[in-house]
C-alpha cells in the first residue's frame, strides 16, 4: 500500500482527487492523511466523498469509514463494471473536479461507460464546465472518446446543474504504454477565439451575460489579429451566478484546425456580487492573454490536468506557469507509475 502525505505542496483536495484515478488505473491501494491540511476547512469535502462513493459504485473498490471533515482514508481500488452510473453530488460541489478522479480510469476501463453527474457546473476554486468541455477534453480525446453534454447549470450555493459524460475507451490499462507520447511544445497559428458567457435568468433584465462578453470581445479584438466569437446564454437555476469561459484555438496547419493534435488555451472568470459584468469580462480576457503572450499551448490550468496522463503516456509540454498543482500532481503521479518527471524551466518531460 502507498502512503500519501495530503499537506504535500498546495496541500489540497488535488492530491486525493489524482490518487484516486492512479490508483484505480494500477490497481494500487493507497492511504491518505493530513488531507486538505492546507485549507481553512480542512478534511473532506462533498466532493472528495462523492468521487469516493462513485467509485465504489461503479466498482468493488471501498475505503475506510469516511465522512465531510475525515482528515484520512484507506482506500482500495476495483475493476469497473458498471456501464451507466448516476451520480449526485447533493451540495453544489464540482463537476469538473469531480472529474479528474474518474476520467482517465474510465478511459481505461475496456468498455463504454455513462455517467449522470449533478453538482455545480461553474463554482469558485474550480475550472468551469466549459473548460472543461473545450480545453481539457480535446487533449483526453487523443486516447479515447470521451464527450460531455451540459444539460444543466448549477452555481453557488445551491448546485442544481447536470452534465452527461459518455466515454469509450481505445486503450486498456495494459496497452496504454503503446500509445503515443503527448507532445505539447508549441502554439502555432492563433486561428480564432470563441467563448461563452452565462448567466441565471434572473440576471437577463440587467444584460450580464452580454455585459460580460461584450468586454471581453473589446478587450480581445483590441489585441489579436484573429475573429474573437463569445455567445451570450440564460438558464433558469437553483441559485443567481454568471460566468464567462474563453478559448484560443490554434493549429499547425495553414488551411484547417488540426483536430488530430489540438491546441487549446482556456480561461474563465466568475461572475461575483458586486463585481460589474464588465470586470468579469475583461479579466477573463486579461487571462487568456496572458496565457497567449507566454508562447506556451498549455496554460497553467491544463498542466494540472495532464500530468497523470502524460505519466501514463509519457511526453513533454511547455507550460505557461509551473504551479503548486502541477508540482503536487507530479509528487502523487511518481507515487504510483514508473516514472520520473524532469521540469526545466516551463518544460515538463516524463519518461
Amino acid at each position: 500500500m502507498i502512503h500519501i502525505d495530503g499537506s504535500y505542496g498546495e496541500g489540497g483536495g488535488q492530491i486525493l482527487r489524482t490518487a484516486l484515478a492512479l490508483s484505480m488505473i494500477t490497481q494500487t491501494s493507497f492511504s491518505m492523511d493530513n488531507i486538505r491540511s492546507g485549507r481553512s476547512d480542512a478534511g473532506l469535502k462533498q466532493q472528495h466523498l462523492t468521487a469516493i462513493r462513485a467509485l465504489e459504485a461503479m466498482s468493488n473498490a471501498r475505503s475506510s469509514p469516511v465522512a465531510v471533515g475525515s482528515s484520512s482514508v484507506s482506500f482500495t481500488p476495483g475493476m469497473i463494471s458498471k456501464k451507466s452510473v448516476e451520480i449526485d453530488i447533493g451540495t453544489a460541489g464540482s463537476i469538473s473536479l469531480l472529474l479528474q478522479s474518474l476520467l482517465l480510469p474510465l478511459m481505461l476501463a475496456g468498455h463504454k461507460t455513462k455517467l449522470s453527474i449533478r453538482g455545480g457546473t461553474d463554482v469558485s476554486w474550480s475550472p468551469q464546465i466549459d473548460y472543461v468541455q473545450d480545453v481539457v477534453l480535446p487533449q483526453l480525446q487523443r486516447y479515447a472518446e470521451v464527450g460531455l453534454k451540459i444539460e444543466k447549470r448549477g452555481y453557488y450555493p445551491k448546485g442544481g446543474g447536470s452534465v452527461a459524460v459518455l466515454v469509450q475507451p481505445r486503450w486498456t490499462t495494459e496497452t496504454i504504454r503503446q500509445a503515443a507520447p503527448l507532445i505539447l511544445l508549441e502554439q502555432g497559428r492563433l486561428v480564432h477565439v470563441r467563448g461563452v458567457s452565462h448567466a441565471s435568468q434572473d440576471l437577463e433584465d440587467a444584460r450580464v451575460a452580454e455585459r460580460q462578453a461584450h468586454s471581453a470581445q473589446a478587450a480581445l479584438s483590441h489585441r489579436l489579429d484573429c475573429p474573437v466569437t463569445i455567445r451570450s446564454e440564460y438558464h433558469t437555476t437553483p441559485s443567481i451566478g454568471s460566468g464567462i469561459t474563453l478559448v484560443a484555438v490554434f493549429s499547425d496547419r495553414e488551411d484547417e484546425v488540426n483536430v488530430q493534435h489540438p491546441v487549446r488555451l482556456g480561461a474563465d472568470v466568475l461572475g461575483e456580487k458586486g463585481v460589474p459584468a464588465e470586470d468579469v469580462g475583461r479579466r477573463a480576457a486579461e487571462k487568456l492573454l496572458e496565457s497567449i503572450s507566454s508562447g506556451a499551448p498549455v496554460d497553467e490550468h491544463l498542466a494540472d490536468h495532464l500530468i497523470p496522463l502524460m505519466g501514463l503516456v509519457e511526453g513533454e509540454m511547455m507550460v505557461s506557469k509551473v504551479t503548486k498543482h502541477v508540482e503536487t500532481n507530479i509528487y502523487v503521479t511518481e507515487k504510483f507509475l514508473d516514472v520520473k518527471f524532469t521540469v526545466e524551466g516551463r518544460k515538463i518531460s516524463v519518461e
